[in-house]
């Protein structure tokens, strides 16, 4: 593989990260909380893609479509029911609760689906085999495609939301100072479950493409995890689009790594998140969600 072609497969790799990512990132930029379950919920949506599928024939795109109001209703019914209450508990209690969620996704799961590895990629038809080839070394895959487009309309709608609607508007003053939005009419209870059901919708596309491309388990979540936490502090935790330059400079160095050696594709991308935070004198730089999204 060239490295010019190291470069756009890390682009692709980083689009999905960036997904994966995106919601992340929006809960903490509006709650200040980091979900520690987001990568289970991801692999939940993954899931229920899959038994949609198997129930109806119907391509993975369509079911997603199928799951996404059950996507939305969940994240919404959570934050309500779980976050909140964890909200106004101090700053570890929701780092506690989203802990406890992640283990309790996993073992339902587990009950449900077993041990067993499970793909899409073979439901998904031509969009996972389609490719082109470029200057003979150059490789453009349909999926990579895909993925690269929807991670920038995702993240264009969602910067339109914030900065165009009046909901959006107060998710962002609610971001900014909770207490003054509070004092003005908004109801913070509702901007935030609003807020975690487009997070959790988001992360179940994450899953959706996590699916396709490769294959997943009820174990799966964590390690997602890991990849959307890097891309959002690469990126600059708080920044919507910082996330997705930071998904995209992680799925590179992961590529450019692997060029070395396969085995440190995962190393380098990690490598790159270490060096962020030497760089940010030793610690995470935090933006203020209102002022960057």
């Amino acid at each position: 593989m060239s490295v010019a072609n190291a470069i756009l497969q890390g682009i692709f790799l980083g689009a999905f990260y960036a997904v994966l990512a995106c919601g992340l990132s929006l809960m903490f930029g509006v709650m200040r909380i980091i979900n520690l379950a987001h990568g289970d919920v991801a692999v939940l949506g993954a899931y229920l893609v899959l038994v949609i599928v198997q129930g109806t024939g119907l391509s993975p795109l369509l079911a997603f479509v199928i799951a996404l109001p059950a996507m939305i209703a969940l994240g919404y019914v959570l934050q309500l029911t779980v976050l909140q209450r964890a909200l106004k508990a101090g700053i570890l209690t929701p780092l506690l609760a989203t802990f406890g969620l992640s283990i309790v996704i996993q073992n339902l799961l587990l009950l449900k689906f077993s041990p067993d590895v499970h793909s899409l990629g073979a439901s998904a038809g031509g969009l996972t085999t389609e490719s082109w080839n470029l200057f003979g070394s150059i490789s453009i895959s349909a999926l990579g495609l895909v993925v690269l487009a929807v991670a920038v309309v995702v993240f264009a709608a969602l910067h339109l939301f914030l900065s165009r609607t009046r909901p959006g508007w107060r998710m962002r003053a609610t971001a900014e100072d909770p207490d003054a939005a509070e004092l003005i009419g908004i109801d913070s209870r509702h901007v935030y479950a609003r807020a975690t059901a487009i997070a959790v919708a988001i992360a179940g596309l994450g899953g959706l493409f996590l699916a396709i491309r490769s294959v997943f388990d009820p174990g799966s979540g964590p390690t997602q995890l890991i990849f959307a936490f890097e891309a959002v502090v690469i990126g600059g935790m708080g920044s919507l689009w910082g996330t997705l330059l930071g998904g995209l400079a992680l799925g590179v160095a992961q590529t450019l790594g692997a060029q070395l050696n396969p085995e440190y594709a995962a190393l380098s991308g990690h490598l790159l998140f270490l060096a962020v935070l030497i760089l940010r004198f030793g610690g995470v730089r935090l933006v203020r969600f209102g002022a960057r999204a």
